[in-house]
């Protein structure tokens, strides 16, 4: 009899590199009566560490099917649907490969799989010297998550040094430390942003312009109807209306291979003649309205002034 496939099957994804406690993590979650509630689990695992999976422990092994996928060109849609029909799955939970990036699972994610939870967990031992060597996948496993657990905390290690690299990547996950005792303290360090949101004006130095723009479009609601200043690289297009330019920066948020122009729709107070990377500075009002470079509505920033001007010393912002 043909399997019926559900219309959405909730996906639980735990990141991080091997050794870091994600297969503990899983194994006691499974353990747990209050996570089983009589569901097919796929408990998808794609990378084996030393510590393997005591299945018969789980609080409802007769419904959690573990597949191990090693291999990462089997990581497709058709994969993963197969698996799905074959064992008639309700739920995955998927202990990921800290070094495949996570936009791979992304792609090959069915028809119907919704992301319901993203763990990451690092060894906090080695950390440091992961995200100095190989930043790129720091960066993948903590900038959609929404907790980050570091195990094997140690009171003698400075938390400020692994909530700063955190915080340049995220400000809305949670961040737990772990001892090795079991005791968890959870990060209360006030992150303040590098520029005053409530001033009459909020002035962005150049070196600030990442933060703003991700502050800006995580938290648009705290920035509708105040008034910014700040200098960015103008791109035109012919589309648009001859007062309307799209101004930003080019952004590096973890590495050279994923810099990008980070731009926001600005209507000038009168039409300028302006090019393609010409530098301006604006102060505008932002709005949230509909501009045709989003297709729909966001935040749109309407000019006071516009001033032509030098580029900055660094013109490249990145998250320090």
């Amino acid at each position: 009899m043909k399997q019926k496939i559900p219309t959405e099957t909730p996906v639980y994804l735990f990141l991080g590199f091997l050794e870091s406690g994600k297969t503990k993590f899983i194994q006691e979650t499974l353990e747990d009566k209050r996570f089983s509630s009589g569901e097919k689990t796929l408990l998808l695992v794609c990378e084996e560490g030393e510590e393997e999976y005591e299945t018969i422990r789980f609080a409802d092994a007769e419904n959690v099917e573990l597949v191990v996928l090693d291999d990462k060109t089997k990581l497709t849609e058709a994969y993963l649907s197969g698996l799905q029909i074959q064992y008639g799955i309700e739920r995955v939970v998927v202990e990921y490969n800290g070094t495949w990036l996570l936009e791979d699972f992304f792609n090959a994610m069915p028809e119907g799989w919704m992301v319901n939870q993203i763990m990451t967990f690092f060894d906090s031992n080695t950390f440091i010297n992961y995200n100095a060597n190989m930043r790129q996948f720091t960066f993948d496993k903590i900038q959609n998550t929404q907790l980050v657990v570091f195990n094997r905390f140690d009171d003698k290690m400075d938390k400020m040094e692994f909530h700063k690299i955190v915080r340049a990547i995220s400000r809305r996950c949670d961040i737990v430390y772990e001892h090795a005792d079991g005791k968890a303290d959870f990060d209360d360090i006030e992150d303040p942003l590098p520029f005053d949101i409530n001033a009459p004006v909020i002035e962005i130095e150049d070196k600030d312009y990442a933060f703003f723009y991700r502050d800006l479009t995580e938290n648009l609601e705290s920035y509708i109807g105040k008034t910014v200043k700040f200098k960015g690289l103008v791109a035109k297009d012919k589309r648009l209306a001859p007062q309307d330019i799209v101004i930003g920066r080019h952004v590096m948020t973890c590495c050279e291979a994923d810099i990008q122009y980070c731009g926001l729709a600005c209507v000038l107070p009168s039409v300028m003649d302006l090019q393609t990377r010409d530098w301006v500075c604006v102060t505008a009002k932002v709005r949230f309205e509909k501009h045709r470079i989003y297709k729909g509505k966001g935040p749109v920033l309407i000019a006071e002034k516009a001033i032509v001007c030098n580029p900055p010393e660094e013109a490249l912002a990145m998250f320090y």
